[in-house]
């Protein structure tokens, strides 16, 4: 008896230190995004020292006119539109990798981006409008709806019997490769012009940033991220095996195909405004996972925050590789996104999957 109790305060101690680093890990992911944030409105093809920045973003009447428009038309709207995204893609993949047991489940590799760039290219090439009353905006509309077809297809398809985990990734690398084929045909025989705006708009970019559409992506984050934050008991359970979930009382099949709806909204909507933005989905959830762990209390925010860091830092590199020029941000995610994805699959053997 004596050993139990000198044993049960040693483990509390522990805990209570493992709590308070992650507390501290999520507190510095924090500081370190308002960072980001603060250098990417500050860089543009008028470059302001970050002091005046901050300055007008947190006392406006203190700066002068233009200097205010720039930051608060122009810049924050980008800038913010980057960490919304970024949360949004990466809590997806998070999400995806955690009710399928793959670490490399994301909607990237799943097939939803893919689904959106077929759905804009429709609209850019053939002037189709999946949606006829909302013509002004068929481009993010038809990307959308397009993600959503595929992510209810993927939806529907595990609600069968005998589906399982393995079948349903396939079939997400089966949507990518058919609608990449559906995409280089609109290519072919698109205009110059046409082909000129869908290869832009595949490469990913927040040049078309407005306030509307970050409160859009912002208002899904905010109803998507309670309802994880309500089952984050469930879900950590999850990863420890089907069989061992169950025996908790966890609805394995149910959480699988409400997560699952959750995370289609989430990569449906940001997709359908900047295009596609490949790897955030991966990579976040991954720095998320080795600094947190699996506990879903703390990395479930750890990988909005970081896939929100990794955007906007992103952004920051997008302006700063060319002075007066902004690099489609799709193109960058892929640079970083390639060697950690071929890591990620040499190294999928490890014990922690």
């Amino acid at each position: 008896m004596a050993a139990v109790t000198t044993d049960t305060p040693t483990h509390a101690v522990r805990y209570r230190g493992l709590v308070a680093r992650r507390i501290v890990i999520l507190t510095g992911l924090a500081l370190l995004l308002v960072l980001s944030l603060a250098v990417d409105v500050s860089l543009g093809p008028a470059r302001y020292p970050l002091w005046d920045v901050m300055r007008t973003i947190f006392a406006p009447s203190s700066s002068d006119i233009q200097m205010r428009v720039v930051i608060w038309e122009i810049r924050m709207p980008m800038a913010l539109l980057a960490i919304t995204v970024g949360a949004s893609l990466s809590l997806a993949g998070a999400q995806m990798q955690t009710i399928l047991a793959n670490p490399l489940a994301s909607p990237f590799t799943l097939g939803l981006s893919a689904a959106a760039s077929f759905g804009a290219a429709l609209a850019m090439v053939l002037g189709v409008a999946l949606f006829p009353a909302a013509v002004a905006l068929m481009v993010p509309i038809n990307a959308f709806a397009m993600a959503m077809a595929a992510s209810l297809l993927i939806f529907g398809l595990s609600t069968l019997r005998g589906v399982t985990v393995e079948t349903i990734v396939l079939l997400g690398i089966a949507l990518v490769f058919s609608f990449n084929a559906a995409l280089a045909l609109l290519q072919y025989f698109a205009s110059e012009q046409a082909l000129s705006a869908v290869v832009f708009w595949t490469m990913g970019s927040l040049t078309k940033a407005t306030w509307a559409k970050v409160a859009v992506t912002a208002g899904i984050l905010l109803i998507c991220t309670p309802l994880f934050a309500r089952r984050a008991w469930a879900l950590t359970a999850i990863r420890l095996g089907e069989t061992r979930a169950a025996a908790m009382g966890v609805p394995v099949k149910r959480l699988r195909l409400e997560a699952l709806f959750l995370v289609s909204l989430l990569a449906a909507v940001p997709v359908s405004f900047v295009g596609t933005i490949g790897f955030i989905g991966i990579v976040g959830p991954h720095v998320a996972r080795l600094l947190l762990g699996e506990d879903q209390r703390f990395f479930l925010p750890g990988a909005m925050l970081c896939g929100a860091v990794i955007l906007s830092a992103t952004s920051v590199l997008s302006k700063a590789i060319l002075p007066g020029a902004v690099l489609p941000i799709g193109i960058i995610t892929a640079l970083v996104g390639v060697p950690f994805f071929a890591a990620l699959i040499l190294t999928k053997g490890r014990k922690s999957w």
